[in-house]
């Protein structure tokens, strides 16, 4: 039988669990967040799986970028709706 390669989700759960004594040396809120980018780039593990790269860390990145990136456009998408098409000059009747 030929060597079996370990799933996306073995190597995944591989590179979090080498970066667990970083995750705790940070504060209690900041391990949230790092929680957070882990599972934001959990939910790409098909194109982490297409990832040719020998560092599986660059793709669990780059999947963990475009989550934020994805959340950035979102949000700047909201603040648009929201603010008026010309905002008022300053000192003129509102």
């Amino acid at each position: 039988m030929g060597r079996t390669l370990p799933s996306a989700t073995m190597v995944f759960d591989g590179e979090a669990a080498r970066w667990s004594a970083f995750r705790r040396a940070l504060r209690r809120e900041d391990q949230a967040v790092f929680d957070e980018l882990f599972l934001a780039a959990r939910r790409h593990l098909a194109a982490i799986a297409h990832a040719t790269s020998p560092a599986p860390m660059e793709a669990v990145l780059l999947a963990m970028l475009l989550e934020q990136r994805r959340q950035l456009e979102g949000l700047t998408w909201k603040l648009r709706t929201l603010e008026p098409a010309d905002p008022p000059v300053a000192g003129s009747p509102v």
